[in-house]
């Protein structure tokens, strides 16, 4: 999984560089490169759905935890199952959608409409494994976290919980 998080950054780092040669080759040189907007597009799509398995994972998904944390540990721990069975199923419904935009792009050979001309299924394909991977992170989470739930409450919160901020800095000093 953390190889998927470098590769990430390393495109949307090319991706910086590739838009920093375009502002400057249009205020200095008066040139444009051509699909720049388009692939920043693309790459967006697919780190973004790269990054939400990835957030999965590390228990990084944002929570709204004004009440959650004055409620009892239990409930606690079965409202932090519920997010990621909640999450899974999002990720289905959003994978499904994928899946359905990239059949029709491959069954009318779809390309986009620039002048890259790119087949459309291949960036879809990559956004739709990113989706897939996310459901099935939540899916694999929220199954970790029901065993965690039979250990006791203490290994259902280092399993589901969001980091405690001890344990963010703890990763920060790795």
């Amino acid at each position: 999984m953390r190889v998927i998080g470098i590769l990430a950054g390393y495109s949307c780092l090319a991706l910086s560089f590739l838009i920093v040669a375009e502002i400057l080759g249009r205020k200095l040189l008066n040139v444009s490169i051509q699909g720049v907007d388009e692939i920043g597009g693309y790459v967006i799509a697919v780190t973004g759905t790269f990054g939400m398995a990835l957030a999965a994972a590390d228990r990084a998904h944002t929570r709204i935890d004004v009440l959650l944390v004055r409620l009892p540990g239990r409930i606690q721990a079965v409202l932090n199952l519920v997010a990621y069975l909640c999450l899974a199923a999002a990720a289905a419904f959003m994978a499904f959608m994928a899946w359905t935009t990239l059949s029709e792009s491959i069954a009318f050979k779809s390309v986009s409409s620039t002048p890259l001309q790119v087949p459309l299924w291949g960036p879809q394909s990559l956004w739709l494994a990113g989706l897939v991977l996310f459901g099935l992170t939540a899916l694999v989470m929220a199954g970790r976290g029901l065993m965690a739930l039979r250990q006791g409450l203490a290994h259902a919160d280092r399993v589901l919980a969001p980091p405690t901020v001890a344990e963010e800095i703890e990763d920060a000093r790795r």
